[in-house]
């Protein structure tokens, strides 16, 4: 694991979480905004893509999906980031759970449920209403505030399809132009989610809570009251890509404890040259960001390799869980990519 940026600020959060107790609370919600053609790889056919949130879900509890008859993968059959995600999770032994703030379809597990709806889609109208808005955020906050005292480092994570073009619209309209966010497709349809970001924020206002309600998707505000919670009690790590820059954006104008925060994902994120993820979280915070190794470029299944190759890169907060792992329990990455290995037999054998 790397500490890219903000080094004494990362070195410092490693030292007082290192070892101690660990919490994983995985985000699930959705945005119409996938429905757009090319912007997500997100789920085997388009009808799938509303699914893979709650079917992710499934995967890290139970091992397998209920709301789907097959591990959630992406069209031509390369699997959910989920997989790594649970390997790394069972490797350190770290509780987790699912959050329910705005799926389509709930997942089929135990789990907290907000009442949130899903987000619409940016590019034909506004994500929410205001008042879905500040429902989104004070969920997030009483939430947060609810897990935080349960772990020294509270892990928080989010499942949404399409949800790097809402975090580029939201980036853009809190005044980020530079940010370039990745893709879990190895070609960065950047230029549709440009397009999509303009329509969005063409209805925007300034203020952050109604650029948030006009071009992002209920997720983003959730998880940003979560960590203005949460940071005045423990340490937290926003497990994720490029959109846990969105997140930071918000929650910068929101309200939280930089100090207390860290950004950790995989190293496919932190290096895809089509985003700038370090360079933007920088520029919005002082917060540092950790890229973890999988170890999954010395695998023997392709399907697994391919994620070191462009495919996916990150989903279901796997790099973060990586992160949490080793710094958990000195989970490394032969450990970690031996028990995706396993994941991947087990899962894929039998279909």
């Amino acid at each position: 694991m790397k500490i890219h940026c903000a080094r004494q600020r990362g070195d410092e959060f490693v030292e007082a979480v290192r070892g101690g107790r660990f919490l994983f609370a995985l985000v699930l919600s959705h945005t119409e905004t996938s429905s757009i053609p090319g912007i997500t790889a997100a789920g085997a056919a388009p009808g799938l893509v509303r699914l893979t949130p709650p079917a992710d879900a499934e995967f890290i509890h139970y091992g397998q999906c209920l709301s789907t008859d097959s591990v959630p993968a992406t069209p031509d059959g390369k699997p959910t980031p989920a997989l790594i995600t649970k390997a790394a999770l069972e490797s350190a032994s770290i509780p987790h759970l699912a959050i329910d703030a705005g799926c389509a379809s709930p997942p089929r597990l135990p789990h907290v449920w907000t009442g949130l709806s899903p987000g619409g889609n940016i590019r034909d109208g506004p994500a929410m209403s205001e008042a879905e808005a500040v429902r989104a955020l004070d969920a997030g906050r009483t939430v947060g505030r609810m897990l935080a005292p349960l772990a020294d480092c509270l892990v928080i994570g989010e499942s949404v399809p399409g949800g790097t073009t809402t975090a580029l619209a939201v980036l853009r309209g809190l005044g980020h132009g530079s940010a370039r966010v990745s893709s879990s497709m190895p070609q960065n349809p950047s230029e549709l989610k440009e397009s999509v970001a303009r329509a969005a924020l063409s209805r925007a206002g300034r203020d952050p809570m109604d650029v948030a309600a006009c071009a992002g998707d209920p997720m983003m505000l959730f998880v940003a009251g979560m960590l203005g919670s949460a940071s005045g009690i423990s340490r937290v790590m926003l497990a994720g890509g490029t959109q846990m820059a969105a997140i930071l954006a918000l929650a910068g104008r929101l309200g939280y404890d930089s100090s207390r925060a860290a950004v950790a994902s995989t190293r496919y994120v932190v290096e895809d040259g089509s985003a700038n993820m370090v360079e933007t979280v920088s520029r919005i915070s002082g917060v540092p960001v950790m890229g973890a190794d999988p170890g999954l470029a010395e695998s023997g299944i392709p399907g697994l390799r391919a994620f070191a190759e462009g495919f996916a890169k990150e989903g279901a907060s796997a790099g973060g869980c990586v992160a949490a792992a080793h710094l958990r329990a000195g989970v490394g990455p032969e450990a970690v990519r031996s028990a995706a290995e396993s994941e991947y037999r087990r899962a894929f054998t039998a279909r």
